[in-house]
């Protein structure tokens, strides 16, 4: 495991024990299953929305809200979660990715609030997932998916973790960095399968991590290529190896107007 996420998890944990002495489990839980049949914030379908995409012949793109990162600082100083979230609807997005990480990634549970109010979409709560706690708190927030980094979890909690969102009716995104933590991704239950192109190590991003792990990929699963898509021709590279789900984020965020970047990106 790498220092920064070993940092990260470790802060993770500080955040669950102080959230739970503002607001305990039960509470969260009631409020996470009641939205469960809201009319406004019941679940989305985030997986199906991907599905939809692909069996249209298009690129299921989940576009991400984020204003900064560890690596790269912030990303766009004038930081508006309901405009970004519009524009990426009105472009064609299948789904959105929000960053709730308030103290690595400044972002936060308001972003998600907001961004899911603006649109349609169905919205992945895009943080370090470590405990039961957070999967209804996203639910509770209206996420419609989670995400699970198998170099954070082990198979135990994973699994857990996995069976708890679908209770509460929402999507699972598991996201792998190579073969040995592919392998455990697979025996989750979800469909989704992030690849992240980065190197947790040396922040070092190559599309071959995706194209990779190809060969070792059931033909039920979802790919979704995940970081280092930049410029046309790293989409047209996964489509000419029939990956056709991309998590992006920086490219969009850097544009003036991170929906028309991503139908340019797209095209």
């Amino acid at each position: 495991m790498s220092d920064i996420l070993q940092k990260i998890l470790a802060v993770k944990a500080e955040e669950v024990a102080a959230a739970r002495k503002h607001r305990d489990l039960p509470s969260v839980r009631t409020e996470a299953e009641a939205n469960r049949h809201d009319s406004a914030l019941g679940p989305r379908g985030f997986a199906q929305a991907m599905r939809d995409k692909i069996g249209a012949g298009q690129a299921a793109v989940i576009a991400e809200v984020k204003k900064a990162s560890p690596s790269k600082g912030v990303l766009r100083p004038d930081f508006k979660p309901a405009e970004i979230a519009g524009s990426y609807a009105e472009h064609g997005a299948a789904c959105l990715s929000v960053l709730t990480d308030e103290q690595f990634f400044q972002g936060h549970a308001d972003y998600l609030r907001e961004a899911r109010a603006a649109c349609a979409l169905p919205v992945l709560r895009k943080d370090f997932m470590v405990d039961l706690y957070q999967v209804y708190e996203a639910r509770s927030w209206g996420a419609d998916c989670i995400l699970l980094i198998v170099a954070a979890l082990d198979q135990g909690l994973m699994v857990e973790l996995e069976a708890c969102a679908h209770e509460l009716g929402m999507d699972v995104l598991v996201e792998v960095h190579d073969g040995h933590e592919l392998e455990r991704a697979l025996r989750l239950s979800t469909a989704l399968v992030g690849v992240n192109n980065r190197n947790l190590h040396t922040f070092e991003t190559t599309l071959d991590t995706t194209l990779g792990l190809l060969k070792h990929m059931p033909g039920d699963r979802v790919v979704v290529t995940e970081s280092g898509i930049l410029k046309p021709d790293d989409v047209h590279k996964m489509r000419a190896a029939d990956v056709n789900a991309f998590l992006v984020g920086e490219a969009f965020m850097r544009a003036d107007d991170p929906g028309a970047e991503l139908a340019r990106l797209f095209a």
